[in-house]
């Protein structure tokens, strides 16, 4: 049974209903729509030529704010800080993955502004050692798992290796959603909220 359309969004077309549907539920359930190809650039380019507007003011109620990126095709919803309660919680080992990706990303940005960040398993297990030094790393399916659900939040693309002795070859491309969702303006603000991980145990909200 379909619940009748909201009397606030009347103004929308018939035709451009069920995209707008599609991409408030995206945004609610992984907090990103990726627009680049099938039905996702449709959607996409609807609400981006139409609709942002409608979907930041229903954003707002919830303390989410509506990110459109520059340069590529991502619709991003942020959660305020302290301020929306729709937020995903890390453990300390998946909060330790993710400052590990910010901060690769970030490097390779000030290196050279790119679309695509990409490493490997390998390079993220090494880094991981070098930044957390004291903490053991993960285990490859530990890291997989972890990876995994931060795929599935679109905060990256991952592609395990198909030979399960070759983990390390796994690819992963870092998204520029990941740093958006725990921004930080200098290294330094990064590197106060790594220290609290690298002694204590606790869950993290980014």
């Amino acid at each position: 049974m379909s619940l009748p359309w909201p009397s606030f969004w009347n103004d929308v077309p018939e035709r451009d209903r069920a995209a707008l549907r599609e991409c408030v539920a995206e945004l609610l359930i992984n907090g990103v729509l990726l627009g680049h190809d099938g039905r996702a650039r449709e959607i996409y380019l609807v609400v981006r030529d139409q609709y942002q507007q409608h979907l930041t003011e229903y954003l707002a109620v919830l303390n989410l704010e509506l990110h459109a990126d520059p340069e590529q095709p991502i619709l991003q919803a942020r959660p305020l800080a302290g301020e929306c309660e729709l937020v995903v919680r890390f453990s300390k080992d998946e909060t330790l993955l993710v400052l590990t990706l910010w901060r690769v990303f970030d490097e390779a940005q000030l290196e050279q502004r790119q679309e695509a960040v990409v490493v490997t398993a390998e390079d993220v297990h090494a880094r991981l050692k070098l930044y957390f030094e004291h903490i053991e790393p993960p285990s490859p399916s530990h890291l997989d798992r972890m990876l995994a659900k931060l795929r599935r939040k679109r905060l990256i693309r991952y592609r395990k290796s198909e030979d399960d002795e070759r983990f390390g070859d796994s690819q992963i491309e870092i998204l520029p959603t990941l740093p958006r969702v725990i921004p930080f303006d200098t290294p330094a603000e990064w590197e106060q909220q790594a220290a609290l991980y690298r002694t204590n145990g606790e869950e993290a909200k980014p």
